[in-house]
């Protein structure tokens, strides 16, 4: 299986929620990694800048029609994409993913569309707020019993989150992908939750 993660950005993605979990996956606490296990590769509609809400361009290694069928992870990053025609060509490429098995990530309006398309019916997940996955779900969302009310949830090789939580949104998915050890994960994670201060208090 090919070791590169594949992040899907739509016009007006938020860029803070690709961060914390590309940033692992490229460096340690040190420097860049000289064999990382993984590597980063940005896919968006066309092989053109994307634009983040922010205003940040972002050029993409891949388009939806040059993506490769070979991947370790899909990472659909939020913002205010996944409710545009933009969106269409995205389901059948998570339903795919899903069912080889491969790791699916979906933070914030992004786990808001997998319930537009029924992709969230067979899994536990969570995401901006039950009402909301009611409301983009319509009659496609079958499966509000297995809703939780977390920051992050990770079901089989499905994690979803919801916009506050790119911090536990790659927690999860580190774990997930076995990145590190789960020692070092977790510090990482505590590292950037609790602050510098806070964790190495020095008397």
């Amino acid at each position: 299986m090919s070791n590169e993660i594949l992040y899907i950005l739509l016009p007006d993605y938020a860029a803070h929620e690709i961060v914390y979990l590309s940033q692992a996956i490229a460096s340690d606490e040190f420097a860049l990694k000289q064999n990382p296990k993984y590597v980063n590769k940005i896919v968006a509609p066309a092989l053109e800048p994307v634009k983040s809400i922010s205003g940040f361009h972002t050029l993409p290694d891949y388009s939806f029609d040059t993506m490769p069928d070979d991947f370790a992870a899909l990472i659909l990053i939020g913002g205010f994409g996944w409710s545009t025609p933009a969106a269409a060509r995205v389901a059948p490429l998570v339903r795919q993913a899903i069912d080889s098995g491969r790791i699916v990530g979906a933070i914030c309006n992004a786990a808001s569309f997998m319930a537009k398309n029924g992709l969230l019916n067979s899994f536990k997940h969570t995401g901006n707020g039950l009402e909301q996955l009611k409301l983009w779900g319509g009659d496609k969302y079958t499966n509000p019993e297995d809703y939780v009310n977390a920051q992050a949830v990770c079901d089989k090789n499905v994690v979803t989150a919801n916009g506050s939580a790119t911090l536990e949104f790659a927690k999860e998915l580190l774990m997930l992908l076995e990145n590190d050890s789960p020692e070092r994960i977790e510090l990482y994670y505590q590292f950037n939750k609790q602050g510098f201060c806070n964790l190495f208090s020095h008397q």
